[in-house]
């Protein structure tokens, strides 16, 4: 079902906005100039209509395959997010599983076996974790892993529908931050949108019927932590970039190196947390199927990172941001179904009310830009 969501959220953004790369007039001036001039003043007509007909031709063969290849890409990032939410609710509720620490370290080990591999076998490029480097990215790291744990805690509490909402303060924060520690100052129909996102968690919160007091605090300190993240990432980058090899830090890159500095600090949480007697004593490790749903996350969260740059470079950050906030329609209505969640109408009402909040400010942040 909720496939078959994304596939519309897809159409609907490609009537909002245009895709990237394929405008007529940039194929049409390349085809200009590979197209041989007649000599001597020659005036050939069926020379000229055959010519026509084959750059008609050329151009909607390649226009074809570039929204193919968008819609295609679009598709794939639209199902591995929704699916690595679901899944991961899948595994704290559904298996009752008490070790959000210790999941997100299986997802994180599982991240870091693939992207080495590729790596090493030359598929990807990925910078050498210096000592120097390490060290302008511990403080980073530390905060993403914050972020991870906190998702994971709260997740286990409280439906995806009410996470997908309560995110959405994620941007008030960011927006907060980004006009103190950066001097950067938003339109109105931002500050409008951001109003409304507080407004439809508030609302969401009161007439949420599975409200769970432990769950809604480790959601609001995530926003913290993934607005801190967010903003910290933008100062330590530049800085993380003069100290690699290659002048660069690229997305594989920045995958593997969080990754890998999160498995020592997961190590160190899961004994904070005395998560090893759970798991010393809990019979979910001894089901191969428990194990197999786990390694499928993990891929899953590769996946995201994966998708979400082939379809960035396929489209455009403005298509990009659209189709995410988007996408969280799908999410809430596939995270109510499978799991059965009981609601109101007044609460599938705030809970409409945050998406399409979050929808409009993506369409102000867009014309903010331009």
């Amino acid at each position: 079902m909720a496939v078959a969501i994304s596939v519309c959220v897809l159409f609907v953004c490609k009537k909002l906005v245009s895709f990237d790369r394929t405008g007529p007039v940039r194929l049409g001036d390349r085809l200009s100039h590979t197209m041989k001039p007649l000599e001597n003043g020659e005036s050939d007509l069926e020379g000229g209509r055959l010519g026509k007909d084959r750059e008609r031709t050329t151009r909607s063969g390649r226009t074809f395959k570039m929204h193919n290849q968008a819609l295609l890409s679009g598709l794939a990032y639209c199902i591995s997010s929704c699916s690595m939410i679901l899944v991961n609710k899948f595994v704290l509720s559904s298996y009752d599983f008490n070790a959000g620490i210790s999941l997100m370290l299986y997802q994180n080990l599982i991240s870091v076996i693939i992207v080495s591999t590729l790596s090493l076998f030359g598929v990807i490029s990925t910078e050498p974790l210096t000592l120097k480097l390490i060290k302008v990215w511990l403080p980073v790291n530390v905060i993403f892993v914050g972020m991870l744990v906190t998702s994971m805690f709260s997740l286990k509490y409280i439906n995806v529908a009410m996470v997908t909402v309560l995110k959405n303060v994620t941007n008030v924060i960011t927006a907060v931050g980004e006009m103190y520690l950066f001097n950067k100052h938003h339109d109105n129909r931002v500050w409008a949108a951001l109003f409304l996102m507080i407004i439809s968690a508030i609302s969401g919160g009161i007439t949420d019927l599975s409200f769970h007091a432990i769950g809604y605090a480790w959601q609001i300190t995530n926003c913290f932590l993934t607005a801190s993240y967010s903003l910290t990432l933008r100062r330590v980058m530049d800085t993380a970039k003069q100290v690699t090899k290659s002048g660069n830090l690229n997305e594989f890159s920045m995958v593997l190196l969080n990754n890998t500095l999160s498995l020592p600090l997961g190590v160190i949480l899961i004994c904070v947390f005395n998560e090893v007697d759970y798991l010393m004593t809990t019979p979910l490790l001894r089901l191969p199927t428990f194990w197999l749903v786990m390694t499928f996350s993990g891929i899953l969260g590769l996946a995201i990172s994966f998708t979400s740059m082939w379809f960035l470079h396929q489209t455009g950050a403005t298509t990009y941001s659209l189709v995410g906030s988007l996408n969280k329609i799908p999410l809430s209505i596939a995270g109510i179904f499978l799991f059965k969640v009981p609601t109101s109408l007044e609460n599938s009402a705030s809970i409409l009310f945050g998406l399409l909040a979050g929808v409009f400010f993506a369409r102000a942040k867009i014309r903010e830009r331009s």
